[in-house]
């Protein structure tokens, strides 16, 4: 190993963040591992020594001077040791330097893939630390690998890398390499196999904070973002109430000619955004949450259990409902209530103690 090895080892600490003093530790670690697999040596047999400020490197084999050899990379002769310095006797221990090409072709092996996962072991810490700290947060990151038996992206996110599964991408998306995606930091945990990072371009959070970066009200707290219900990819219903009796939440999010819900509708691959004013009546804001459906009346039937009845025009009963229960889902999960919907004429005959189809569409 001569120079160009720590200038290698420069290189990854400058392009993968990893501190040098780390990746020497790492790669003497691994070169103990290989020399003591190549040799069939124990640990206190092998001597690494890397000295980066004068570019020195060497790997030694450490024996014991014996009058009878049984093992000769554990152990030397007296009169081979004395060879060397005669002052040698039996019990001395003998450091002799090993060739770069003796360590053999499975020892550089194994000690590439030491290295390798050290690499990967102190990215994934680093990474770590960088993103809980941006937990429920959105980060930017670049495409740099595509599997596209798993459907899984492989973002570099400055720190490390993260995997951006096929279950948290938006339906129909593709990925190319080189591509910036914005992600939304779901979870960051320590776990058995070490540090984990969930990314996500489907968590509900992942709404809100495109809601913040496009609306200033929102982000210096005027407006405020009460809840919000999701299908990725489908359809966002975001609830907003305003602190300031001059400012209309609803008018401020949506902007003029609908240009700032545009510009979220555009970054989110075309979701449609139903914007809903709070209310602190669940009775009204559940007839706005059914937007965009008309709504004659809402009951609440029990606050306990917290179900309620909606009463709705009968042209608007499928428009209410939407497309598979869509519509009520969404409107459901806002609001925490769970919706009958019923046509203004009646329910076609249904008893009233008989669950509606509505019903059943919203719970499907």
């Amino acid at each position: 190993m001569n120079a160009d090895f720590f200038e290698a080892v420069k290189l990854l600490e400058k392009e993968r963040g990893v501190s040098g003093e780390y990746l020497m530790e790492k790669i003497r670690n691994a070169l103990v591992i290989a020399v003591k697999k190549d040799y069939n040596v124990d640990d206190d047999n092998v001597l690494v020594d890397i000295d980066p400020a004068t570019a020195k490197f060497s790997v030694s084999l450490v024996q014991d001077v014996v009058e009878e050899v049984e093992n000769p990379y554990t152990q030397l002769s007296l009169e081979d040791a004395q060879q060397r310095r005669k002052t040698y006797n039996v019990g001395d221990r003998v450091i002799t330097p090993l060739k770069t090409k003796d360590i053999g072709r499975i020892a550089a092996q194994t000690a590439r893939h030491v290295i390798r996962q050290g690499i990967r072991e102190a990215e994934r810490s680093q990474l770590y630390v960088d993103m809980k700290d941006k937990l429920n947060d959105m980060v930017t990151g670049k495409v740099v690998r595509v599997d596209e038996k798993k459907g899984t992206v492989v973002l570099n996110m400055g720190k490390g890398e993260a995997v951006l599964p096929r279950s948290e991408q938006l339906p129909g998306e593709e990925f190319a390499i080189g591509q910036l995606v914005s992600v939304f930091v779901a979870d960051v945990s320590e776990t058995e196999r070490g540090p984990r990072v969930l990314i996500s371009r489907t968590h509900s959070g992942m709404v809100k904070r495109i809601f913040e970066k496009e609306v200033p009200e929102i982000f210096n707290g005027v407006v405020e973002v009460k809840a919000i219900s999701r299908e990725a990819g489908m359809r966002s219903k975001i609830a907003v109430a305003s602190k300031d009796p001059n400012v209309d939440p609803v008018g401020a999010c949506i902007g003029a000619h609908g240009a700032r819900v545009g510009r979220i509708v555009e970054e989110l691959g075309g979701e449609k955004i139903d914007v809903i004013p709070w209310n602190e009546d669940p009775t009204v804001f559940i007839a706005a949450a059914l937007s965009p459906a008309k709504v004659v009346k809402v009951e609440v039937l029990d606050e306990e259990t917290r179900a309620c009845r909606v009463t709705v025009p009968d042209q608007q009963l499928s428009l209410a409902i939407g497309n598979k229960g869509q519509n009520a889902r969404l409107c459901a999960r806002l609001t925490g209530y769970n919706i009958d919907i019923r046509p203004e004429s009646g329910y076609y005959g249904e008893d009233e103690d008989e669950q509606p189809q509505e019903q059943q569409a919203e719970e499907a």
